[in-house]
């Protein structure tokens, strides 16, 4: 599919996105993902915060590349509309992710670090740990 990159403005091919099942619900979407290039991320910052709130709201990422390098695209799947979006560099994918995180935790809709409780879900402040993917051992 075609798009243009949030942080570039190019114009890129990247992997079409899984699009929700009409009948289906958010775990059925999720399950769909396998094979497509895309997977859920369940969890976001250094402690791994809930990233969205399953089944309703789900994030998801992939990673492509063409002949000028690597793009990073993540998707949300919010009760069943599924919006995409690609960057350049995985950094800028990764603030957007934790922008957006930020707005879910501050307002509610996810659990998040409870320093954001109460603070305005449009006022995005970096706050210690946010924008560092979380990436567990997993006991290696």
């Amino acid at each position: 599919m075609q798009t243009t990159t949030k942080d570039t403005g190019e114009t890129v091919i990247v992997p079409a996105t899984v699009e929700r099942d009409v009948y289906g619900q958010g775990y059925d979407w999720i399950q769909s993902l396998e094979g497509s290039g895309w997977y859920e991320v369940p969890g976001w910052g250094r402690d791994g915060w809930d990233l969205g709130s399953w089944p309703y709201i789900i994030f998801a990422a992939a990673v492509a590349s063409d002949e000028k390098g690597q793009l990073f695209g993540y998707c949300t799947y919010v009760e069943g509309d599924v919006a995409t979006r690609w960057y350049r560099s995985c950094e800028a994918r990764n603030l957007a992710i934790s922008r957006e995180a930020f707005w879910y935790w501050a307002s509610g809709q996810s659990d998040g670090p409870e320093a954001l409780e109460g603070m305005d879900p449009q006022d995005f402040r970096q706050i210690d740990g946010l924008c560092e993917p979380y990436l567990p051992d997993y006991g290696k």
